[in-house]
């Protein structure tokens, strides 16, 4: 389990050729809410469709269109900032956050600046085994996507989608906790899971629907320890932000690029300037992409169009009462309840539909073997094939009778495996194909004790090595095992060949 009371992990330093350097690092991840509509009108939300299909005259800003919140939006958002242990602001308000761009058919975008709809929240985020960064979460807030542009259609012109126009987002903007690109991407991983946990987002980084904007500063060591004594945020350096990230790997890249070329610019007697930068793979490095801009740029007022959002006490705490069994809570259970170790129980909680089915194969059963079993036979098969765990053609039901069976000593492992490959190809009543096809182990010990005998007789010289070398004894049961075809109870015939050898 994470014990707190441990060290806490070291900042990831730097080395420069003139100084040592820290980074520090903060996130704001873009988060596309899990909704069939947009968040101020009923256009789908599906991804792929025909350009500019999903778009509804409020999402084009068509003259006289008005807003309209969707109120299943606000309750993901509600139901995110539970998770996160954020605090849920009963009052909150809709900004106009003006700028152009092709892909912004209003000319502004509606977010929320000053009343953001939850509040400080936490993330714990494991790094290694009893070692956690705790990363504390400024706010989330409620906002609209843009559209996109398309610039590779045409050589002489760009193209404009709508679909995503108006698609709500959840920006979560975390505290400058963060000091490594490893963190970093620990982070995402940690939230992106809570996020599939809780229903409120996929996680989808391919398809854009979680993206990070990465801040990144360097200072040298001991300046964020005054940071934090004083929260005077310039002691951390001047901030880059790399924008719209959506791959663990390239984070990590591009925070390692981001912080040597910052060192580079201060040890040779610069200034790092604040922007924005974009992160390009393919040559590992991030460019310019605009100077980065300030609130007032923006010109954030009140949006005419919509009311404060006012929200009562007794709704959020309806969706606090429905909330689901969260990541850390149910590895903690797999460990309790089912004695797993920690990195059995962190691999069984990756991924929620792999918990459910762990959960359903374990319950009321020997929860180590259980483990076992879906973490090397079928987590192992579904890599092989390519296959998600909603895919398996072996049912938890089905993994679960194999345990059943092995835990009755009605089959061995030898024989668990052959029945495990049965259903994956065929299917089936696992208790039923071992009856059917005559699988049961041998337990009749007069059978095995005439097989050892059998071997033993057969193998003198093999004898008199076992009995100058215990460890070699392992030799007359495999013999033995194959004999039988593998269905001798291993067990059995270990103590009969350890009594007859005289071991």
């Amino acid at each position: 389990m994470l014990d707190l009371s441990f060290t806490p992990p070291k900042p990831k330093v730097i080395a420069g050729a003139k100084h040592d350097w820290e980074l520090v690092i903060g996130m704001e991840i873009h988060a596309q809410v899990a909704s069939n509509a947009k968040l101020f009108s009923g256009a789908s939300t599906g991804f792929g469709a025909e350009p500019n299909t999903n778009v509804s005259f409020v999402d084009c800003a068509m003259p006289g269109m008005l807003p309209v919140i969707n109120e299943f939006c606000v309750e993901q958002a509600v139901r995110t900032g539970l998770g996160l242990k954020a605090a849920i602001n009963l009052v909150s308000a809709f900004d106009r956050k003006n700028y152009f761009y092709p892909d912004l058919p209003q000319g502004y975008q509606i977010s929320q600046l000053y009343h953001p709809i939850v509040g400080e929240g936490e993330v714990l985020v494991e790094l290694s085994p009893g070692v956690a960064r705790l990363v504390r979460i400024e706010r989330i807030h409620l906002e609209q996507d843009a559209g996109k542009s398309i610039h590779d259609i045409d050589p002489n012109l760009s193209f404009v989608d709508f679909n995503r126009t108006g698609v709500a987002l959840m920006e979560i903007v975390s505290r400058p906790d963060l000091r490594g690109p490893e963190e970093a991407a620990a982070y995402v991983g940690k939230l992106r899971q809570i996020l599939r946990y809780l229903g409120t987002c996929d996680g989808n980084m391919q398809n854009g629907n979680l993206r990070a904007d990465v801040n990144v500063s360097v200072c040298r060591p001991g300046a964020y320890e005054r940071y934090q004594e004083t929260q005077d945020f310039s002691h951390l350096g001047t901030r880059c932000e790399i924008k719209n990230m959506n791959s663990m790997r390239f984070i990590q890249a591009a925070i390692d690029y981001e912080a040597r070329r910052q060192i580079a610019i201060l040890e040779e007697g610069g200034s790092v300037v604040q922007e924005t930068r974009l992160y390009d793979p393919d040559k590992n490095e991030t460019r310019s992409m605009r100077s980065k801009e300030e609130a007032h740029d923006y010109r954030y007022f009140p949006d005419p169009d919509l009311l404060p959002l006012e929200i009562e006490q007794d709704w959020v705490d309806h969706i606090a009462a429905t909330m689901p069994e969260l990541p850390d809570a149910k590895k903690a259970r797999f460990m309790g309840d089912y004695g797993l170790t920690d990195y059995d129980a962190s691999v069984l909680t990756a991924e929620l539909d792999s918990a459910e089915f762990f959960d359903a194969v374990a319950r009321g059963r020997d929860g180590k073997m259980a483990a076992n079993w879906v973490i090397n036979e079928l987590f192992g098969r579904l890599k092989k094939e390519g296959l998600e765990i909603g895919e398996s053609p072996v049912s938890a039901a089905q993994l679960g009778g194999i345990v059943d069976l092995i835990g009755a000593e009605v089959i061995s492992g030898k024989i668990a495996k052959d029945l495990f490959e049965i259903l994956w190809t065929e299917g089936g009543d696992p208790a039923e194909i071992v009856e059917a096809r005559g699988m049961k182990q041998v337990t009749d010990t007069g059978a095995i004790e005439a097989a050892v005998d059998e071997i033993i007789a057969a193998n003198p010289a093999q004898v008199e090595k076992a009995k100058a070398n215990a460890k070699l004894a392992g030799w007359f049961v495999g013999q033995v095992m194959k004999a039988t075809g593998g269905k001798a109870n291993p067990a059995a015939v270990s103590d009969l060949v350890m009594r007859k050898l005289g071991l």
